[in-house]
């Protein structure tokens, strides 16, 4: 299709006077560049071409692909099925898949009281109650050092890690928690001295965990310097003479004799 030029005023030469000439056709065989050159001036195309329009596109370009990469990650995010078939402590569980693999799993964000710590073996039973042999859904956030698999266990529309939390039988794990409905659960557990709180000076099991590694736990014919007494012979709540000495030997001395129900708490007739 042919295109035509504006009109044009034009300056004679030879006489203040002006004329104006009649339009020019463009043959539509006339190359696009310098149609785009007649069409366009210069000035104004560079214009669009300049360092600051090219850094806004190339910032709305960024932006586009981290929001896509967002999307992307959390509909993407691995949840894994199937049963619970062992439970190991109270912030750990092996789960066999709808696949028929045997995923050990890591609760994410608590930390449960050890083995050998006081309410140890409550945890676990909490735990137990939980999840064990349930069919749940396994949120995953990550793998950790030792190859478990560590994330949420939702059974039932229940966040387990949460109520172990709520229950008092792990503690909100500070190092890599991030969820304040997590560290709000552990405050209104630790105020009503609910499971593990009934005993306000409750080691945590990173701080337990790090004395072993270092040699600094208190075991029996140890010195506790802390509270000033050696772990002695005494196996029995009818040998303690206070619930504080009953306390040190649980907690700093290992000995579970004295606390018969597994809770925590030594020598019921002492300490409640």
């Amino acid at each position: 299709m042919p295109h035509y030029l504006p009109l044009l005023v034009k300056k004679s030469p030879t006489a203040n006077s002006y004329s104006i000439e009649q339009p020019k056709l463009i043959e539509s065989a006339l190359p696009k560049q310098h149609l785009s050159e007649v069409l366009c001036p210069k000035l104004q195309c560079s214009n669009l071409a300049s360092p600051h329009i090219l850094r806004m596109i190339n910032m709305s370009k960024l932006v586009l692909v981290l929001v896509l990469s967002l999307c992307f990650t959390q509909s993407f995010a691995e949840t894994l099925s199937g049963r619970i078939v062992g439970v190991s402590d109270g912030d750990t569980a092996t789960l066999l898949t709808t696949a028929n693999k045997s995923v050990k799993i890591r609760l994410a964000q608590i930390d449960a009281p050890e083995k050998a710590q006081a309410f140890g073996a409550k945890s676990k039973q909490s735990l137990s109650d939980l999840i064990y042999g349930k069919a749940v859904s396994v949120e995953v956030e990550t793998k950790d050092r030792y190859g478990r698999t560590v994330g949420k266990i939702i059974v039932n529309g229940i966040d387990a890690n949460l109520e172990q939390i709520k229950r008092g039988m792990a503690w909100f794990y500070v190092q890599y928690g991030r969820d304040s409905t997590y560290r709000d659960a552990e405050l209104r557990a630790k105020t009503s001295r609910t499971g593990l709180w009934a005993d306000m000076v409750a080691t945590p099991p990173w701080e337990f965990r790090h004395g072993k590694k270092t040699g600094q736990s208190v075991n029996v014919n140890q010195t506790n310097s802390a509270n000033a007494g050696n772990c002695g012979s005494k196996r029995y709540c009818k040998e303690m003479a206070s619930c504080d000495e009953a306390k040190f030997y649980l907690q700093q001395c290992g000995v579970r004799t004295i606390d018969g129900d597994g809770d925590g708490i030594p020598c019921d007739k002492l300490c409640r």
